[in-house]
């Protein structure tokens, strides 16, 4: 019974990432590049309606992956110094993606592609520290 629990935690961590980093993929480069023939009002409208449609879909992941996160690590501990810091980073930029991306969700945000293009990069950090992480540890 308890790997099934594993395996459950496991799938939602990695569906709620993947919902996450690639709902705000496709919002930051099929989206909002497909808007630029739009006026700034007709822009402006469409992006608070997509933040409004993704915003349900975000709170989920984060929640997702801050629950079965904590399982995780609360599963495996004993871990050598280095893990530990690689684990700190990783958890540290994993923090600043959920910070970012509920604040692009939110109405009247100026600054969305930014915001979401450095979901992005930290992203794909954390997809990197997560495999060397998996690798040798």
């Amino acid at each position: 019974m308890p790997y099934v629990l594993q395996v459950v935690m496991r799938f939602l961590h990695f569906s709620s990432m993947a919902v996450l980093l690639g709902g705000v993929a496709y919002w930051r480069m099929v989206l909002i590049p497909s808007t630029l023939s739009l006026t700034e009002e007709e822009r402006a409208e469409l992006s608070e309606r997509d933040a409004a449609a993704f915003r349900p879909f975000v709170l989920a992941a984060v929640a997702g992956s801050v629950i079965s996160g904590i399982f995780n690590v609360l599963l495996s501990p004993g871990h050598a110094l280095t893990h530990n810091l690689v684990l700190a980073v990783k958890l540290l930029l994993a923090a600043h993606v959920f910070a970012s991306v509920l604040l692009a969700v939110r109405k009247g945000h100026p600054g969305r592609p930014r915001t979401l293009t450095g979901v992005l990069v930290a992203g794909a950090v954390i997809l990197a520290l997560s495999a060397y992480l998996k690798v040798f540890y």
